[in-house]
């Protein structure tokens, strides 16, 4: 069991992390978007189209410029914390922290397509 005082530091912690202003750690600064992409090349490009113009080498995975038509990007924040079990059957499961988290956010979010009007 912890104790109080490890509680209180805790939920301080938590706290301060969850009330931070947004300008605190900009999230679409070019060196954010390029750490995105590298972890896109890293963990996605296998199957994914991870730019604006290639296509994906795995025909279920819908490339990255076009999520935003299926869901709103700053939703996949969760599944990427939680990990993604959904996707393309052969999708491996795989968990980002906070961070990483941000920096996927921020480049995905560069390279949406816009929709036609």
């Amino acid at each position: 069991m912890r104790s109080f005082s490890t509680r209180a530091l805790m939920a301080a912690l938590f706290l301060t992390a969850c009330t931070q202003t947004p300008d605190a750690v900009p999230a679409h600064t070019p060196s954010r978007i390029a750490d995105g992409r590298a972890l896109a090349e890293t963990y996605c490009s296998g199957c994914h189209a991870i730019g604006r113009h290639d296509d994906s080498p795995h025909p279920e995975a819908k490339p990255f410029r076009s999520l935003s038509e299926t869901y709103p990007i700053e939703t996949l924040a969760e599944p990427l914390a939680e990990g993604i079990l959904t996707g393309h059957p052969d999708m491996p499961v795989f968990q980002f922290g906070h961070d990483e988290i941000d920096a996927m956010i921020a480049y995905l979010e560069s390279i949406q397509t816009p929709s036609p009007v």
